[in-house]
């Protein structure tokens, strides 16, 4: 009777645990050095067009990155063609300028909200492309390579 009701329990811990994460991708970065020609492309399948989700970007930087924000252009392109191109800014540091994000060590681990309660109308493959965009304060040359970049990833959640 009781090892039922252990594993009943175990049953139901473990599935209170799952996650609602659908999609979660890392590319790591050579020497933590993001090139500003370096387009790391996600492909996500969707077949679901009802149920809306959350997207983000995941990046891991290390104690050597110089800057309080960061620039991405993103692209997504649809199945059916269609593109949305977007320029973005993140913090990486509060106003004491420590770093934002998870992580005890030299690694900061940051999710960066994209696109909140999105529905994939058409199903197929989805292509996610993300691009440094960091430029020195009135330059036009982009800073390459980017140090300090461990890691970027997108990863796609259900929406609550």
């Amino acid at each position: 009777m009781y090892k039922i009701s252990y594993l009943l329990i175990g049953i139901l811990l473990i599935q209170s645990c799952q996650s609602d994460v659908v999609y979660d991708r890392y590319i790591s970065l050579e020497n933590s050095h993001w090139k500003s020609d370096q387009v790391l492309k996600f492909e996500i399948p969707m077949q679901d067009s009802i149920a809306p989700y959350n997207l983000f970007i995941n990046l891991r930087n290390t104690k050597d990155y110089p800057y309080s924000n960061l620039f991405l252009i993103t692209q997504m392109d649809f199945p059916d063609h269609t593109k949305v191109i977007d320029t973005l800014e993140y913090e990486m540091t509060n106003s004491q300028g420590e770093f934002l994000g998870s992580g005890f060590s030299d690694i900061k681990e940051n999710k960066l909200f994209y696109k909140e309660n999105v529905r994939f109308k058409t199903p197929g493959t989805y292509l996610f492309s993300i691009q440094q965009a960091m430029r020195e304060r009135n330059k036009i040359n982009p800073i390459d390579p980017l140090p300090g970049v461990s890691d970027v990833g997108i990863s796609l959640e259900k929406a609550k």
